[in-house]
Order: C-alpha cells, then structure tokens, then sequence
C-alpha cells in the first residue's frame, strides 16, 4: 500500500571565507520561521570560532567540499530536497557543491568570482606572491574599513571587535593568505564548472558592493547553465545579510525559494513488510 508524508525541505547555507555562521542569521531566521530545516555550518579551516575568533589550519579547498557535500547528504537523508547557498566565498561554494549534488535550488549572495570592489586595494594584483608555499602560511592580511557595511552604527561596532582582534559577525579581523589562495583555487574550480549548473537561482548582489563588483554578477548571468534571478541592493555593501538591507535581502530569499523550493511538495512512501533482525 502507498502513502504519502510531507516532508519539510531543507536549506544549506555557507558563510563567508574566515567568518562565521552569524553573517547568514537573519536569513536562516526567516526561511526557518516559514518551515525550512536550515543549516549553517562551522567548518574548521574555512571559517573562524565565534568565540576565540581562531582559525584551525587551512586544508585544501576539496576538503571544504568534502564537508559540504557530506552536510548535503545527511540533509538529504532528512529532508530529501536540498536548496544551496551562502554569501561571498559561501556562494562560490555552494556552487561548487550544486555541481556535485542535485541541489535543488541556489541561493548566491555577493557571489564572489572576481575581487574587484571598490574598497579592494590596488596592491591585491601582487596577492599571487603571498601565495608562494613559504609566505601563505605565515602572512595574513588585515581587514580595513567599511568592513562591507555601509550602516555606520554595524560598522563602528564591528570596527571595535577588530581592533581588538576579535571575531565579529562579518568575520576575524585578519585573513590568512593560505584561506585567500584556496579561495581562489575554489573560483577558478567553479568558474570551469557554471555552464553544467541549472539548479533554479537567485542572484542577490549590492550595486555597490566593495569587494566584488558586478562583473561576477554578469558571469553568472552569462555563463550558468540556467538563467538566473537578479536582484540587486542599491542601500548597503558587501554584507548584504547584515547591512541596511537585511530584510529585504531575507524576504527576497525567503520569496525565492518559496516559489522554486517550496514547502509543500508531497515525497511518495511505500509502505512494506518491517523487517526486523533477531539475535541469538
């Protein structure tokens, strides 16, 4: 006899390179308070502890996927569909990880394929030198203002946390030249990868975003395997999830995955013969 359950979907969401899951809290907020399981997991080596603001060693970006496709699979096992996202470096590894699971959905704020802001310093083209084996592991570079912020009371107060080199809700106040270059393996792994994607997608990115500017915007426009929406912000910065538009960037999220990942789709159970082991 067949039977049918509703099954709650589920979401997985990636904070930035170096941060922590508080940048995606108010988006997580909204999508959970409509139905949606939502993960936002700390990975070691990606991102930082929000208490100690420490980051473990950095491994080889592949093992970042590992760890998100086997977030993925486990949400799967769950709650069958799996929508996909994350803000900044997040997004570049959602993608990363849409191209090796069937998500269900994509969710891509200030996607980051190109560092090329407006607040990004001229001295960022000779970044590729700090890449060198012996100077990644030791040279980091310190996070300068607007922080992504272009709310002046978030920005003074995350300015306070970094300049007492604490973690704060945009990140440590220092990145690690080993976690920008394999960042920048990821994108160069993506980029290869976009025209096979097409998941639904949602694109969301300020107009005036100081760390990556439109250009990544029309790749994914021009370059995706499906069209995707765009929405864009013209009242914050790089943390769109955190700035003044917060809660138009939640419920534009919210409203997007509502339409192409929604809540009520019912998932077909067969009902059998319970096998059950017997032991001696």
């Amino acid at each position: 006899m067949n039977s049918s359950i509703e099954r709650r979907p589920a979401v997985l969401l990636f904070h930035g390179l170096c941060a922590n899951p508080l940048e995606l809290a108010p988006v997580a907020k909204t999508l959970r308070e409509v139905g949606y399981a939502v993960e936002v997991p700390a990975m070691a080596g990606y991102g930082v502890s929000n208490a100690t603001g420490e980051q473990l060693p950095v491994p080889p970006f592949e093992h970042w996927l590992a760890e998100a496709e086997a977030q993925f699979d486990r949400l799967a096992a769950e709650h069958g569909r799996v929508a996909v996202g994350g803000l900044c470096m997040g997004a570049v590894l959602a993608l990363a990880l849409a191209a090796r699971r069937p998500a269900a959905a994509l969710v891509l704020i200030s996607t980051t394929l190109h560092f090329d802001g407006w607040n990004v310093s001229p001295w960022r083209r000779l970044l590729p030198l700090a890449y060198l084996p012996g100077l990644r592991r030791r040279m980091s570079f310190k996070e300068t203002a607007p922080f992504g912020l272009k709310n002046e009371r978030l920005r003074a107060w995350v300015e306070q946390a970094m300049a007492s080199n604490h973690v704060s809700a945009v990140g440590a106040a220092r990145l690690s030249a080993a976690s920008l270059y394999e960042a920048s393996r990821l994108i160069r792994h993506v980029r290869g990868r976009l025209t096979r994607l097409v998941a639904p997608a949602v694109v969301l990115h300020a107009s005036e975003d100081d760390v990556a500017g439109p250009r990544s915007v029309r790749e994914l426009q021009s370059r995706l395997g499906a069209k995707p929406e765009v929405h864009w912000f013209h009242d914050s910065y790089h943390m769109l999830t955190l700035d003044n538009e917060r809660t138009a960037v939640a419920r534009t999220v919210r409203d997007f995955l509502l339409n192409q990942h929604p809540l009520a789709l019912l998932a077909p159970i067969t009902s059998g013969t319970c096998h059950v082991a017997q032991h001696a």
